[in-house]
């Protein structure tokens, strides 16, 4: 596994993300999400959405990971948008 997605799961350990449409975008309302993992096989409505409030409240998007790399990083089933909570684990992110 890459080590982008092994921290990712760290950080899910950590109570650092927060991940699911709904869930993600009220955070990204209430300027909570500081980076976004967006599934490359989301559908083109949710890609669409998640891009424009992306580009709206300027966040950094990654959608270079497939829904299953990114549910199997975090452990938890069929997800498809993560939004990273924590500034620590932003930086580790990152890299």
């Amino acid at each position: 596994m890459d080590k982008r997605l092994n921290n990712l799961g760290l950080c899910q350990r950590a109570n650092g993300l927060i991940s699911g449409e709904e869930n993600v975008i009220s955070a990204i309302q209430a300027n909570k999400i500081y980076y976004l993992f967006l599934a490359n096989d989301a559908s083109e409505n949710t890609k669409k959405k998640i891009t424009d409030k992306a580009k709206y409240y300027q966040i950094e998007l990654d959608d270079s990971y497939s829904s299953s790399e990114l549910s199997k990083a975090i452990g938890k089933e069929n997800r498809m948008i993560i939004g990273i909570t924590n500034k620590g684990f932003l930086k580790i992110l990152k890299k």
